[in-house]
């Protein structure tokens, strides 16, 4: 009688704050149905203190504070055949030495992306209607202004800096109301805004032309700073200015002075760099600057999805069927 073949080993590795809340109780039960997981989940530091956990480990479970995996951590994990990723980005954790092992890589993102364009949703609504703008005027004249001249969400202009994950996503909830969406992204194809509803168009167009401009571009050398004194120039009068993606897209410095010169413009920063802003930037003061920690990102039991994305992908890799969201290591370096 032929002995039943032994369920994959998994080992749970991330940082131990956010754990209950990516991996909750339902979540773990049902990993543990379908493998054989290592106790107890250990953080990036244990896992240092002690690679030869790995030994034995067929599938990395991880999340925010995942462990690099560079040639030294690979080579004391000889069985690994996946990694599964309840976080949005992998560039911080991937190496040359991973991609050349061939080992299958998911990421969250798709998941992670919900709540951002939730988030992201709502300020361009808020930005339509110039909402940040007028708050600032009322609170200072103690006075309501006389039929404000707003561009609303009718037939105005909403541009994207980036057609991924969350770009697209964010699209979609703006195919549903009567405004044109504009895109900038060197590496969207047309079929992508095609599908996205979107037209494409330069960075420059973007700033110029769009009511309000919201970013959600990778953090790359091309893409570091490049947010300056020109493009915010050249927002429109009353525009509102969106980063939920990378503090380091905007060159601060800059937008400060331009922010400080155009009281009309409103930037709402979910992100910056460094992050959180030093205690003397002028983020904290100016106006028209709205600061909010990561709001838009997946909070509290919206980490379950993150978590849920994970075990969903365990379940068709140990099943033998093809992953959804693992990641194309030729377009790996474009990410976030």
């Amino acid at each position: 009688m032929n002995e039943p073949a032994a369920r994959p080993t998994a080992l749970l590795v991330m940082e131990q704050e956010r754990r209950a809340d990516v991996y909750p109780r339902e979540v773990l039960a049902g990993i543990d149905r379908l493998v054989e997981r290592q106790a107890p989940a250990l953080t990036r530091q244990q896992l240092a203190e002690d690679p030869d956990a790995l030994r034995g480990v067929d599938i990395l479970l991880t999340g925010w504070g995942a462990p690099v995996l560079d040639a030294a951590l690979l080579s004391r994990a000889p069985r690994l055949r996946a990694v599964l990723v309840a976080a949005g980005s992998v560039r911080h954790l991937t190496t040359p030495a991973f991609w050349s092992r061939g080992i299958p890589i998911v990421s969250a993102a798709a998941a992670n992306a919900v709540p951002v364009a939730e988030f992201t949703l709502a300020q361009v609504l808020l930005g339509l209607k110039q909402v940040h703008r007028i708050t600032r005027e009322v609170a200072s004249s103690r006075r309501f202004p006389h039929n404000p001249q707003v561009p609303g969400a009718y037939r105005s202009r909403v541009g994207l800096l980036g057609l991924g994950h969350i770009g697209r996503l964010v699209a979609s909830h703006l195919a549903r109301f009567d405004i044109e969406v504009l895109a900038a992204d060197p590496v969207a194809s047309p079929d992508t805004a095609r599908r996205a509803g979107v037209r494409l168009v330069g960075v420059e167009e973007l700033f110029a032309t769009c009511h309000v401009v919201s970013l959600h571009a990778p953090l790359l050398p091309e893409t570091r700073g490049m947010i300056g004194t020109r493009l915010l120039n050249s927002l429109g009068p009353g525009a509102t200015l969106i980063n939920t993606a990378r503090g380091a897209l905007i060159d601060e410095h800059a937008a400060a002075e331009v922010l400080r010169a155009r009281t009309d413009l409103t930037a709402v920063l979910d992100v910056t760099h460094p992050e959180p802003p030093v205690e003397d930037s002028p983020l904290f003061t100016l106006p028209n600057v709205v600061l909010t920690p990561h709001l838009g990102g997946a909070l509290g039991p919206e980490r379950h999805r993150l978590g849920e994305l994970v075990l969903d992908e365990l379940r068709r890799f140990t099943g033998g069927l093809p992953l959804q969201y693992a990641i194309d290591p030729a377009h790996a370096a474009s990410l976030a």
